[in-house]
Order: structure tokens, then C-alpha cells, then sequence
């Protein structure tokens, strides 16, 4: 949560200060503290490698199951990922549990697809929640309730709609195919 006088230390440190191997940070003598009013905080959750998060997305509806209502998402341009957070219920922290991502750090992609981060709050399922959607560029609720997905790797738009047929999260895309038809009718 970004209160009045937060400071990430951008600059000055990336990722978890307090748990660094160089820990020679010390946030008041090392970034700007507005006068005595400044707050260093660690950021709730980081990756070690770079993803390029580029959309958050807060549901606030249960199209897609009460398990995923009042949930984060957050979609990656580089690896075309959708990643789903639990929220404690006052909201301001990701639920993680004592599982692999305890330290809040995601070292490896296996540890975001593995359901062994079972006290994660996310009942056992991997924050992984989608894969391969190109370049994601935008996350949206519509006005149906769903989640929408733009990808500019992929030239999409995908819907997730709730799908008892498919793989064990029992959810599935629907894709915008309006540009597919335009494109055969300029063609014919």
C-alpha cells in the first residue's frame, strides 16, 4: 500500500532490502526521508528475473468462481504470463503463506507454477494462471464480469470464461476472433 511519504528506493535498491546480501541499506540515511515523513518498505512480492508487469487487476466479481473474487492478477509483457494473488481481507497484502515464496521472492519459474507453494492462499493452485498469451498488455474486467486479456504478441483480445471441461483450474479463453473476420472479408 502506498501510503503519504512511501519511498521504494528505487535507485537505491531494488527488490528486498532486508533480506539482500549486501545489506548495507539503510533507507534513512540513504534515500530521501521528506523531512523526517519518509517510509521505506519492501515491495509485497518481487521476481528475480524481470518480467515486465504491465497490467494489475483487482476482481471484484465471481464470473469465475468465488475462489478468484477479490483477487490480483497482474499480466507480463515478457513472458505473456497471468499471475493470481489472494488478498488478505483488509487488502493490502498478498497472502503467501510459509510455502516456496515465504521471503516473498519468486527465484525460479517453477516455484510460481508449483502447487507446493501450498500455504500460498490460493487453495493450493500455482500463482501461475495463464501462460503463452504473447506480450500482455492490458487486464480488464468487463461488464460481464469476466477477465479480458490484450496481447500485442499475439494480436488478441482473449475472454477467461469458467469452463468445467478443461484443466484443473476449470477455466478457459474465448478469443476475440473480430479481427480474423475483417481480415477474410477484405480478403474475399
Amino acid at each position: 500500500m502506498v501510503e503519504p511519504g512511501f519511498n521504494s528506493g528505487w535507485q537505491e535498491v531494488h527488490g528486498m532490502a532486508s533480506i539482500a546480501a549486501d545489506n548495507n541499506f539503510n533507507p534513512t540515511d540513504d534515500l530521501v526521508n521528506f523531512e523526517g515523513k519518509g517510509k521505506y518498505s519492501d515491495p509485497e512480492f518481487a521476481w528475480l528475473q524481470t518480467l515486465g508487469p504491465t497490467a494489475l487487476k483487482f476482481r471484484n466479481s465471481d464470473k469465475l468462481g468465488k475462489q478468484y473474487e477479490n483477487d490480483m492478477f497482474i499480466g507480463d509483457v515478457h513472458m505473456g504470463n497471468i499471475y493470481h494473488f489472494d488478498l488478505n481481507e483488509a487488502r493490502p497484502e498478498l497472502i503467501l503463506g510459509g510455502g516456496l515464496l515465504a521471503d516473498k521472492v519468486a527465484d525460479t519459474d517453477s516455484e510460481l507454477e508449483s502447487t507446493v507453494a501450498a500455504g500460498n492462499g490460493n487453495g493450493g493452485s500455482a500463482i501461475v494462471f495463464g501462460k503463452a498469451f504473447g506480450g500482455i498488455t492490458d487486464l480488464e474486467v468487463g461488464p460481464d464480469g469476466y477477465l479480458y486479456v490484450v496481447s500485442i504478441g499475439q494480436g488478441a483480445i482473449y475472454r477467461i470464461v469458467p469452463n468445467s471441461n478443461t484443466d484443473d483450474n476449470g477455466l478457459t479463453t474465448d478469443k476475440d476472433n473480430k479481427q480474423e473476420e475483417d481480415e477474410e472479408d477484405n480478403n474475399n
